[in-house]
């Protein structure tokens, strides 16, 4: 590649308890090094041309970092862009200044507050207010699944042109085949992914209740809590007597993933809507069976290596989650093909994609 002006990279975002947005940035920025980027960033890296940013501005500070997020990138993040002379700001995610002269490429990882909006939400705000003058701005648009690439086009009226799929990855260093000793306790249905409505945990919950011989298995639900969804599905538990069956165990450090992905019968994904579903992934590359909703990016994610089911039928839930714990052959063949298809993902291919999307800009 010819020498390239500087880019900016967007990573005010960071978090100390990362999630799929910041597992995709950290994956990603090691590859546009041909671009030559300056890394906006609270966490410096020595090998990279980094900006220190100051720290609480992560999604896990709730509102407040949010808020100042919004605020950083509206007012601040402008006068970088001029002192740093850069040609070109990309943020892996959708946001940027608007109403500025700041040329950027943003990625949408999905329009879910937009599909299930919540009244009170910050972000169904912003992206009902906010986001479609990014989007308008915005030189290119990113996306990760074809899914929501279809969503940005239908929502925003975007031309079909402009939008660009590039799937997700996982770290094949991490998450894989792990030589673990059977565990001696019951074994465990595993759900991975925070504590939303639209995640769909009731009628989780509701299927595993229903499970034959379901003294013998536990659900565990790991992730982050919601201080208003998550006391309904601990209120659900107590209703059907499963709450000795049912372990929430918020957030768990993304070092412990693997062991716990690679121990479980399963992981359950029966999500509502999903932009891509990093979990499936994940699991699969741990040689975990899969069973995940039949609707969004999942099936784009999954291929023929999970059982895809209707979100919304709760009886097929329970029939699946019954049939990968009795049958042998079933969760063997769930292995393998997860396995192969796990391969095709790799965090290298995601990254050349998006250096062919970025180069004709910078």
């Amino acid at each position: 590649m010819r020498h390239c002006p500087l880019v900016l990279v967007n990573l005010s975002f960071l978090s100390q308890q990362p999630t799929g947005i910041s597992t995709y940035a950290r994956n990603l920025y090691p590859h546009l090094r041909p671009l030559e980027p300056i890394l906006l960033t609270p966490e410096p890296d020595e090998d990279y041309h980094c900006y220190p940013l100051p720290r609480g501005m992560s999604p896990d500070r709730g509102l407040w970092g949010h808020g100042l997020r919004l605020l950083w990138t509206q007012f601040r993040l402008p006068k970088l862009y001029r002192k740093l002379r850069t040609r070109l700001l990309f943020s892996p995610l959708p946001e940027a200044p608007i109403y500025s002269h700041c040329r950027y490429v943003v990625m949408i990882h999905d329009l879910i507050p937009l599909r299930f909006p919540h009244r009170r939400s910050q972000l169904s705000y912003y992206h009902r207010f906010i986001l479609p003058q990014v989007v308008r701005q915005a030189r290119h648009i990113l996306c990760n699944s074809q899914s929501t690439a279809r969503d940005v086009v239908e929502f925003f009226r975007v031309p079909a042109h402009r939008v660009t799929p590039i799937p997700l990855a996982y770290d094949h260093n991490h998450f894989q085949l792990l030589d673990l000793p059977t565990r001696t306790e019951r074994p465990y249905f595993i759900y991975l992914g925070r504590q939303d409505p639209y995640k769909n945990l009731q009628t989780l919950i509701y299927a595993f209740a229903a499970l034959p011989n379901r003294d013998d298995y536990e659900l565990w639900l790991a992730g982050p809590t919601d201080r208003r969804y998550t006391p309904q599905c601990e209120r659900l538990t107590r209703e059907l007597g499963i709450r000795d069956s049912v372990r929430l165990m918020e957030y768990v450090p993304y070092e412990k993933l693997p062991a716990l992905l690679n121990q479980a019968i399963a992981l359950v994904f029966p999500s509502l809507w999903e932009g891509f579903g990093l979990p499936v992934l994940e699991a699969m590359a741990c040689g975990t069976p899969v069973i995940t909703s039949n609707v969004s990016a999942l099936p784009e994610v999954a291929g023929d290596a999970a059982l895809l089911i209707d979100p919304y039928n709760t009886a097929e839930l329970t029939a699946a989650m019954d049939a990968i714990a009795t049958d042998l052959n079933l969760r063997e063949n769930l292995i393998q093909l997860g396995l192969l298809r796990a391969s095709e993902f790799s965090w290298a291919l995601t990254g050349q994609r998006t250096l062919e999307v970025l180069y004709p800009f910078a």
